[in-house]
C-alpha cells in the first residue's frame, strides 16, 4: 500500500531557509579544502547499499562556482557513495559562499560530525590558517573552539608522517599522542609501539612516558567512572538529531568543543 504524504500543501509556520534541488553528479567539483583524507572503502560501499535502497536521506551541499558548475561544501562521502551506484543526480542544497567561508565550512561539517581523526583536524586547521592568512585566534573565533584547543591540534604536526601513521594505526587518542612530543625523537615510535600493544589510557601513557623521561610520576585520582567510548556516544547522539530532522522536528543544535568536554545545546521546539 502506497503512503500518503503528510502534509498536503505548504505550512503557514514553516520558514523555508534552502531549496533542495537535484543536481547531475558531473558537474559536482570536490572542495580542494576538504579535510577528510581518509575514506573507508567497506563504509562506503555500505553507504551506497542504503542509498540505493532508501535514497539519499540528507541532501549534500553546494555552492555555485565561476564558470559553471558546483563546488561540493560538505557530503563528501555520500557524493562518493552515490558514484558509486552510477546517480546521475543528487539533491543538494546550494549556499552562497567565497572560497575561505566554503573551506571552513567543510572543516565545521566534518568536526561536528566527529568524521575526523586528529591529525586529520590538525592539517586542515592549519590548511585554513596558511592559506587565508589568518591567526590562530581568528580561526578558533570562526571554527567555535577556544584558541588552546587550535593551539594544542597544531601542535600534533611536530610529530613526524611515520609517528602519526603508528599513532592513528595503534589507535592512540590525541592527548596520548600529544604527550609523546615531551619525549625525545629516537624514543617515539618504540614508545608508541609499546602504548599501543599494551592498551594503555591517557593516564597510563602520561606515567608511562613519565618513567621514560626519568620523571617521578604525579599520582593522581581515579575517576569513580568515565566513559571509555566518548566517540560512539558522540555519534549516537548526533545520529539522533538527524533522525528528528528527518521526522520534520526542527531542533537546532549547537556544539561546543574543548580540550576537556564537548557541549551540546539543544532547542526543541514545543509547537
Amino acid at each position: 500500500m502506497a503512503l500518503k504524504p503528510i502534509f498536503q500543501k505548504h505550512n503557514s509556520i514553516e520558514n523555508p531557509i534552502n531549496r533542495v534541488v537535484e543536481i547531475p553528479v558531473s558537474v559536482i567539483c570536490p572542495n580542494p579544502s576538504q579535510p577528510r583524507v581518509i575514506f573507508d572503502d567497506y563504509e562506503l560501499s555500505q553507504l551506497a547499499v542504503s542509498i540505493r535502497q532508501n535514497g539519499m536521506l540528507q541532501p549534500v551541499t553546494v555552492r555555485r562556482i565561476e564558470g559553471g558548475g558546483y563546488e561540493l561544501i560538505s557530503g563528501e562521502r555520500r557524493l562518493r557513495a552515490a558514484k558509486l551506484i552510477n546517480m546521475e543526480q543528487i539533491p543538494c542544497i546550494v549556499i552562497e559562499a567565497d572560497r575561505e567561508s566554503s573551506a571552513i565550512l567543510a572543516v565545521l561539517e566534518n568536526i561536528q560530525r566527529a568524521d575526523l581523526n586528529y591529525i586529520e583536524e590538525a592539517l586542515a586547521i592549519k590548511s585554513l590558517i596558511d592559506h587565508f592568512g589568518i591567526t590562530q585566534e581568528d580561526c578558533a573565533s570562526r571554527l567555535g573552539v577556544a584558541q588552546s584547543t587550535v593551539a594544542n591540534k597544531l601542535r600534533l604536526l611536530r610529530l613526524t608522517d611515520e609517528e602519526k601513521t603508528l599513532a592513528l594505526r595503534f589507535r592512540l587518542n590525541e592527548r596520548q599522542a600529544r604527550a609523546l612530543l615531551k619525549l625525545p625523537s629516537e624514543k617515539r615510535l618504540s614508545a608508541i609501539e609499546k602504548i599501543g600493544s599494551l592498551q594503555l589510557n591517557t593516564i597510563q601513557t602520561d606515567k608511562f612516558i613519565s618513567e621514560q623521561l626519568g620523571e617521578k610520576p604525579v599520582e593522581r585520582k581515579k575517576p569513580v567512572w568515565v566513559f571509555k567510548q566518548v566517540g560512539l556516544y558522540i555519534n549516537t547522539f548526533n545520529k539522533t538529531i538527524e533522525s528528528m530532522k528527518n521526522a520534520g522536528i526542527d531542533c537546532v543544535a549547537t556544539r561546543n568543543k574543548t580540550d576537556d568536554f564537548v557541549e551540546y545545546i539543544v532547542k526543541i521546539p514545543l509547537k
